[in-house]
């Protein structure tokens, strides 16, 4: 439905590269480069510097490209909406997921997806990574929504949103004015640890490695299964705990609790979908596609 052009000059300004972004479009070099110069006579400004066989953005181009996301993205709901006033969705889908990402980010996705299709169902558990890829596995749940770096190629992982874990402390811990502290101090710091299993743990583990720190070093206070229960727990303590930052949003307004930066250190991971590898039930996809076009704020 949209100009073609558009997508012409999408693609390039994405691959930076006019051969790439004419095998992915199926059409020749030479129609890609005309569509480029048709919008550059339009607007009447250069979209890319060339320099030999490399091709950077110009301002102008870093301005298109902008407004291209925002209406392919208006596009994909566009199609999402319509196709799913044709459809009259029914039936019932086992989610399992993760802890954080079931008690911090899915709650509201459900509400307004129940909210939209009536007649679905969600039945929702929640395990750690390692628990819901088994459930996944032994057939127990439809689509699994999980936290980590491991990939099982028994499944296809489909990111989701972008997460980081932070370390917390009470607000009124002896290192919150200083906010920053050294990766050698991290290891005289008494911590709250995920059990074996989670993917909070998979992630801190390959993100302390640079920094010539092992899991096994850290001064581990108690091992607590609960997001919840390690905010509470940090709150009453002189113990911190890394956290996702969407858990601790509220705490933050409120001044119940600050994060301490790590020199060096950025924990940042990605929520997945998982499912078995072929074509996804009807409504997986449904669910799969409303979740990544929720708006989170």
């Amino acid at each position: 439905m949209f100009d073609f052009r558009l997508q012409v000059f999408d693609t390039v300004a994405r691959r930076l590269n006019f051969t790439r972004a004419a095998e992915e479009l199926c059409i020749t070099q030479p129609a890609v480069t005309k569509h480029i110069r048709e919008i550059e006579q339009h607007f009447k400004v250069q979209l890319f510097h060339r320099n030999g066989t490399k091709i950077q953005l110009t301002a102008a181009g870093e301005t298109l490209l902008q407004y291209t996301g925002q209406l392919f993205g208006i596009y994909r709901n566009l199609e999402f909406e319509m196709s799913n006033l044709a459809q009259k969705h029914s039936g019932k889908i086992r989610i399992g997921a993760s802890t954080t990402v079931a008690q911090y980010v899915l709650p509201p996705v459900l509400a307004a997806f129940h909210k939209k299709f009536t007649a679905a169902k969600v039945l929702l558990t929640v395990k750690n990574t390692e628990q819901v890829e088994q459930d996944l596995q032994n057939q127990q749940i439809d689509l699994g929504i999980i936290e980590g770096r491991s990939k099982n190629t028994l499944f296809k992982y489909t990111p989701f949103i972008k997460d980081e874990l932070v370390l917390v402390a009470a607000a009124k811990h002896p290192l919150a004015k200083k906010g920053v502290i050294k990766p050698e101090e991290l290891l005289r710091i008494p911590l709250l640890l995920r059990e074996p299993g989670s993917g909070t743990l998979e992630v801190m583990a390959h993100a302390l490695k640079p920094l010539g720190i092992k899991i096994a070093q850290l001064q581990k206070e108690m091992q607590l299964e609960s997001t919840e229960s390690a905010k509470q727990y940090v709150m009453h303590s002189d113990c911190m705990a890394f956290l996702s930052v969407h858990s601790v949003v509220k705490e933050l307004e409120h001044n119940e609790c600050c994060i301490i930066d790590v020199k060096g250190l950025a924990i940042e991971r990605d929520f997945f979908f998982i499912r078995p590898h072929g074509e996804a039930d009807a409504l997986q996809e449904l669910f799969m596609q409303f979740a990544l076009r929720y708006n989170f704020r």
